[in-house]
């Protein structure tokens, strides 16, 4: 699958508010991974971003939360999901924190088709892919 953004951020744990540094991989079907460490080994967590997902909040807009020693509040990143909970990252700086806000909101509400429907098949909109207005693939020649 399509990488879309990785990096370190801080991640609070749910139980006990204490602030664990994971590297997270944000995917092109919507999965926001985080592992032990860079080397992707040992996942530690995934969370669906475009089913369970319903808001991403940043800075102050993360209130009742306290960053990890030396960072400031401007580099919190909530992510709140549909079920009511919550997890709350922390990133190096605030542009960071920023960037991932917006990969995550564009991963969210990106549609993503696996597989571009077979030429001449029928698609949901009853049109044959690639003729009247279906899908069609760009690398593939247009019938004339």
């Amino acid at each position: 699958m399509a990488l879309v953004k990785s990096g370190w951020l801080w991640r609070q744990s749910s139980i006990l508010r204490r602030w664990k540094r994971n590297w997270f991989v944000l995917y092109l079907d919507g999965s926001l991974v985080y592992y032990h460490d860079e080397t992707q080994r040992d996942m530690d967590g995934r969370i669906h971003i475009k089913y369970s997902c319903r808001d991403v909040r940043t800075g102050h807009e993360c209130r009742d939360v306290q960053p990890p020693d030396g960072k400031s509040r401007d580099c919190l990143l909530t992510v709140v999901l549909r079920d009511g909970s919550k997890t709350t990252l922390c990133a190096e700086s605030e542009d960071d924190a920023v960037a991932w806000k917006m990969a995550v909101l564009e991963a969210k509400s990106t549609p993503v088709r696996l597989h571009p429907p077979k030429r001449g098949a029928p698609s949901r909109h009853g049109l044959r892919a690639g003729v009247g207005g279906g899908y069609t693939n760009p690398s593939t020649p247009h019938p004339g």
